[in-house]
């Protein structure tokens, strides 16, 4: 027999004894014993797991800065989806109003400019008319000019301010869900409850104590 051949007869042999031995160390074991192992290791990972849940409490600038940058995202991170339609919303409003002011400030502009230019070309004032009407049922051209120049600087104001709506909105959201993340684990049903007592009430020096109600609040 060749030495490689000894060798691996004698690794066969020691790996069938080792399987062997923990055969019979586990027949050893009771069938309690085995049971209770497993019953201890089921119970210790579900300790783990518990002991690895936390309350869930919201990072106030994180929401803060995830909101600045995702609009909505910080109530998302509250945990207060309910509030998405009232952001959301509000801010398609916000955008169809700044949409509509600019387009009517951009139509108004143009015909003023139109109408106060010497070009006989430009005649995007007429588009303004309703059918059936004229500028001479305006008051004239310059009443008319000037209908347009009010017309233009009222829809540039209104523009400007749906913008200025819009950016308090935005800030508004952020604040919302700054002051949501802080105030998530606030407890806002305390218990009242207030004491009427009798108490003698000290005037002042040389003379004698008062007799009154006191009245105290305690927080609970």
């Amino acid at each position: 027999m060749s030495v490689t051949r000894k060798i691996v007869v004698v690794l066969i042999s020691l790996i069938s004894f080792v399987v062997q031995a923990q055969v019979v160390d586990k027949k050893q074991l009771p069938v309690d014993t085995l049971r209770n192992k497993r019953v201890e290791k089921s119970i210790t990972k579900v300790v783990q797991a518990v002991d690895t849940l936390k309350p869930f409490k919201p990072d106030p600038s994180k929401v803060v800065w995830m909101g600045a940058i995702i609009p909505g995202y910080g109530q998302i991170l509250n945990h207060k989806y309910w509030k998405l339609p009232i952001v959301y919303g509000g801010f398609l409003g916000c955008a169809y109003a700044v949409s509509w002011n600019s387009n009517m400030y951009q139509t108004y502009l143009n015909a003023y400019r139109d109408i106060i230019s010497d070009d006989p070309t430009a005649t995007s004032y007429l588009l303004i008319i309703p059918k059936g009407r004229t500028i001479d049922s305006y008051g004239g051209k310059s009443a008319f000019t000037s209908i347009l120049n009010t017309k233009q600087e009222n829809y540039r104001r209104y523009r400007d301010l749906s913008v200025i709506a819009t950016i308090a909105y935005y800030a508004l959201t952020i604040v919302d869900a700054y002051v949501d993340a802080q105030l998530y684990d606030f407890d806002i049903s305390p218990d009242l409850s207030m004491r009427v007592q009798p108490t003698l009430i000290n005037s002042g020096i040389g003379t004698s104590n008062s007799l009154a109600l006191q009245c105290c609040i305690n927080l609970k």
